[in-house]
C-alpha cells in the first residue's frame, strides 16, 4: 500500500474534482467530496500497477505508509 493525498475540489456545477499530486492520472468526479475517496485507492492502485508493468518510475511521493492508504487534503 502506499499513501497518496487527494486534492478535493467544488465544481462550479455542483460536482466535486479529487485529484492527486502523488499519481498524475488520478481523476475522481463525484456528487460529494465523500464518492471523491471511495474509488481513489482501486484507481492508484491500478495506476501503479500500470507503471510497474511498463517500467515506469515510482513518483518519489509514493512511499510505502505506516498504516493509511489514502490522507486527504482539501
Amino acid at each position: 500500500m502506499y499513501q497518496i493525498r487527494i486534492n478535493i475540489e467544488e465544481l462550479p456545477e455542483g460536482l466535486w474534482l479529487g485529484t492527486s499530486p502523488d499519481r498524475p492520472g488520478l481523476i475522481v468526479q463525484a456528487e460529494s467530496p465523500e464518492r471523491v475517496i471511495e474509488p481513489a485507492p482501486a484507481i492508484a492502485a491500478d495506476l501503479i500497477a500500470v507503471m510497474r508493468e511498463t517500467g515506469q518510475e515510482l513518483p518519489p511521493r509514493l512511499i510505502p505508509p505506516v498504516s493509511a492508504s489514502v490522507l486527504v487534503c482539501a
